[in-house]
């Protein structure tokens, strides 16, 4: 929903830019020496603005490019015509025609992004489930009755916590292709978490650890973030995660 949400941000980017110069387009921007380097003859407060607003409404075009894999390729020439229709005040559309297409257009990315995320949750889900096959083989490697995999990196001596309990922990989170999504050793700082209130794999699998234990949990989709995935995350990903248990706050 989040990346749907972005997505029409930058989709409706563009009108919103034209608003905007058109509604400043009956003021005069005083000019001075701009803040910023910039190429010859750029020298002005309007020249600085002017540049930096193209290459903002430059980028969202890519985007909106990008998104569409190619489907979209935008008439730079029409666009651009667009813009100075607009400013002199004579469109050859209205603001409800606009809209209309912005919002056809609008549903049709989220349909094909939505078809899209579907079709890569799946080929995870296929490429996550030769994974824990191979894995499950490995040394060491135990599997729970829920599909959860694990193995002791280094045993612990301390208490083991419940679900309801309070954890402090160390943990670095990978994806099967070994790509880092999180990490709070990286950050350098532990942190700390109803156990009760965390993914599935995770609630399960640390309960299984004693403070001070090490293990590597390899979790299925469906005890992860499921077909819908997560920032960073694609749709049906087996996540692998290294924990150490740090301490357990009853």
């Amino acid at each position: 929903m989040l990346a749907s949400l972005t997505n029409m941000k930058q989709i409706f980017f563009l009108f919103l830019v034209v608003a905007l110069v058109g509604a400043c387009s009956t003021k005069k921007i005083v000019e001075a020496k701009p803040t910023v380097k910039l190429p010859k003859p750029m020298l002005t407060k309007t020249d600085s603005i002017s540049y930096v607003f193209g290459l903002s409404v430059a980028q969202s075009v890519q985007k909106i490019e990008e998104d569409s894999d190619g489907e979209i390729k935008l008439d730079i020439d029409l666009f651009s015509e667009a813009i100075k229709e607009k400013l002199a005040d004579k469109p050859r559309m209205t603001d409800e025609e606009m809209n209309t297409i912005m919002q056809d257009f609008g549903r049709e990315m989220q349909a094909k992004q939505r078809a899209k995320a579907e079709r890569d949750a799946l080929k995870s889900k296929e490429e996550g489930m030769q994974f824990l096959a191979a894995n499950a083989k490995k040394d060491g490697v135990q599997t729970t009755a829920s599909g959860l995999q694990y193995k002791i990196l280094k045993a612990g001596t301390g208490v083991s916590p419940a679900a309801e309990d309070e954890v402090r922990v160390h943990y670095t989170g990978r994806l099967i292709d070994g790509s880092v999504f999180d990490s709070s050793v990286e950050r350098g700082e532990p942190i700390n978490f109803k156990l009760n209130q965390v993914i599935p794999g995770w609630t399960e699998g640390v309960q299984l650890m004693k403070k001070g234990a090490k293990y590597e949990f390899t979790i299925p989709s469906e005890l992860g973030y499921g077909e819908r995935g997560t920032s960073g995350i694609p749709g049906g990903s087996v996540l692998v995660f290294e924990v150490e248990l740090l301490d357990v706050i009853k």
